[in-house]
């Protein structure tokens, strides 16, 4: 959440919050700001029968995660408790800025200062999880260094596969996404990708160079993908640029509100459509950033 200027709004409360799903009002059930310890504010859903409404959702009742918006945190800890996952594009768009690329990814590494664990893959056809989730900084910073370029370009396949892998995460989680081009191997479409991040609370940052902004279709498709999730699509110019774009997420990361609720008995069964807002004159001229919904997820029987 920010204002007209970028700057982070803090210390706003579970009362400033108003959640829809599809027009339908939601109580909330859990607050976090920050690394602040997470407020239980309901102890059970509204509604503890185990109807249909609940067993499409889990085999037990959890909350939704419905929006992770731009919000403040501790000075100590800002980032606590947050798992990130890097993708990083290998593919021959990345011969030239090779190097550089891998510097930018380094030092938003070691900017990360209390988050949980960090997970580094990268790809070009195929997907390769270098570095599984881990809290060892330097494993992570070797698997960067160890990657070498390879050829075509699977994004979306790479990054389905890596949202699949934080869908497995409970709390803050955030893929960050540095692609040099556009995709040209996938078998999966874009849109599918942004679906499961929504669905699954996943936000989706994108880095891109300028040469992945000269084709309108993966601009657009980034754009679009970021925002869909809670995140944002950035495009650099130069090495200058990468690193900025990086620092612009670290304290993005490190200033989030996460909001959840039990959602209420709805007969829809397809893509429910979540709205959040401020409630008061006085906080209506701030920005909002969170996903748009979710898609009801069968449970394996």
């Amino acid at each position: 959440m920010t204002d007209h200027k970028g700057h982070y709004i803090t210390g706003l409360r579970p009362e400033d919050f108003v959640i829809t799903e599809d027009k339908l009002p939601e109580k909330i059930a859990t607050f976090e700001e920050g690394s602040e310890p997470i407020r239980k504010l309901i102890d059970v859903p509204p509604s503890a029968s185990s109807g249909p409404s609940q067993s499409r959702l889990s085999s037990t009742p959890q909350p939704e995660q419905p929006s992770s918006t731009g919000d403040a945190a501790k000075p100590a800890s800002p980032l606590a408790g947050a798992n990130v996952f890097i993708l990083f594009d290998t593919s021959n768009y990345m011969y030239r800025g090779f190097v550089f690329a891998q510097d930018s990814i380094a030092d938003f590494i070691r900017s990360l200062d209390g988050v949980n664990k960090i997970a580094f893959y990268s790809y070009s056809r195929n997907l390769s999880r270098a570095t599984p989730l881990t809290s060892d900084w330097d494993q992570v910073l070797g698997g960067v260094r160890s990657t070498v370029a390879g050829d075509d370009a699977a994004l979306y396949n790479g990054l389905l596969l890596t949202v699949k892998d934080a869908a497995q995460l409970r709390g803050r989680k955030a893929i960050v996404v540095f692609s040099n081009g556009p995709d040209n191997a996938s078998s999966v479409p874009p849109e599918d990708v942004a679906e499961l991040a929504q669905s699954t609370g996943t936000i989706i940052y994108m880095v891109s160079t300028q040469l992945a902004q000269s084709d309108p279709i993966s601009t657009a498709v980034f754009d679009r993908m970021s925002k869909a999730t809670g995140g944002k699509a950035y495009f650099s110019r130069n090495w200058g640029d990468e690193k900025k774009a990086f620092a612009a997420i670290r304290d993005d990361l490190a200033h989030l509100y996460s909001l959840s609720y039990y959602p209420q008995l709805n007969s829809n069964r397809g893509w429910r459509a979540i709205t959040v807002k401020l409630v008061g004159k006085d906080l209506q001229k701030y920005h909002v950033r969170t996903r748009d919904g979710y898609r009801l997820r069968q449970t394996a029987q």
